[in-house]
């Protein structure tokens, strides 16, 4: 199974550190945040990891170079300057991804989700990780009928945040015209709507990167 992460996204919220430096390149706890998942994806069985980048990209590729400092091989998914969304990035990049499921991670998040699972999910079209409701995010978006995914609105269960990580098929991404900018939500609704989208809540640690505030608790936390 290859991994994909996310790194093309502009940082906003991040301000002014990502007008010098692409947000998964932040440090926290001495290590950029990309590192911290390319050290678990090659701990937990992961070999081939590729990349998207659009802000700030060049930076990306010669921090982590081809990979082989973390036992990976590393290939990139450049993408236009104002990037393609999570959506448009995947369908970009699925000539580099192969035929079977991918992992799919968030570049700009700390998550202790066991990656080893992933392997276990193959056969699935979508299997997304949700953790509870954060702060900046009290009302959610989801909530979980046994696996599947529903919306909130059904009042199933109690509401939960995606967790930007999540195992997909490429047939997931079919109706993405390369080099779309597309959001992930139209695909979820349209999978939600077929039952065919399955999740699970994840109860370890998860930090949304968002903010500098965010980051420095995070660095502060994982040096202790």
């Amino acid at each position: 199974m290859k991994a994909f992460i996310l790194a093309a996204g502009r940082g906003e919220r991040m301000r002014p550190l990502t007008d010098t430096t692409p947000k998964p390149l932040l440090l926290a706890g001495g290590k950029p945040l990309i590192v911290w998942h390319l050290e678990r994806l090659a701990a937990t069985g992961f070999r081939e990891v590729v990349i998207n980048h659009a802000h700030l990209g060049e930076q990306i590729e010669a921090a982590l170079g081809d990979g082989s400092r973390f036992g990976l091989n590393i290939c990139y998914s450049p993408e236009p300057p104002g990037a393609l969304e999570t959506a448009g990035g995947i369908a970009k990049a699925l000539p580099l991804l192969g035929s079977e499921p991918f992992l799919v991670v968030n570049g700009d998040v700390w998550c202790d989700w066991d990656f080893k699972r992933a392997h276990a999910l193959a056969g699935i079209h979508a299997h997304l990780v949700f953790v509870d409701n954060p702060p900046q995010h009290a009302g959610g978006d989801f909530c979980l009928d046994g696996e599947t995914v529903k919306y909130a609105s059904t009042g199933i269960g109690p509401t939960l945040t995606y967790a930007g990580t999540g195992v997909f098929s490429p047939d997931f991404f079919a109706s993405v015209a390369v080099g779309s900018v597309m959001k992930m939500r139209p695909l979820l609704d349209a999978g939600i709507a077929r039952g065919i989208v399955t999740g699970e809540r994840h109860s370890g640690r998860w930090v949304d990167v968002g903010t500098p505030e965010r980051l420095t608790e995070l660095d502060q936390e994982l040096n202790a």
